[in-house]
């Protein structure tokens, strides 16, 4: 288990302490890609309110996580046809040489 600490960051303009067991540096990664959404944001829209700003941002983040858990589940969906096909193609040639068929469950 990973030790707890205080990171203290800086979003918005505004200062927070977090505790957290990820490395600091991962942690002010995660502020640093929320505040460039916000400028992001800010060149996009006339908007001054801050709760609208971090709205849109908080819906632009959530639309970048999840388009790419679409990809991700793609791409799973991708290795698992290839995986599939190339059992089968495996299973096709071990069966011409006369070898005996190995099952492998995951």
């Amino acid at each position: 288990m990973k030790k707890e600490r205080l990171v203290e960051i800086s979003v918005f303009g505004q200062t927070y302490t977090v505790r957290t067991d990820a490395e600091e540096s991962y942690i002010q990664a995660v502020a640093q890609y929320v505040n460039e959404k916000k400028e992001e944001i800010l060149q996009k829209t006339k908007s001054v309110s801050t709760l609208n700003v971090a709205i849109l941002t908080a819906l632009n983040i959530a639309d970048d996580l999840l388009r790419e858990k679409a990809k991700r589940k793609a791409l799973f969906e991708e290795i698992e046809a290839k995986s599939k096909d190339l059992a089968e193609k495996i299973d096709l040639e071990m069966g011409d040489k006369g070898l005996e068929k190995v099952v492998i469950t995951g």
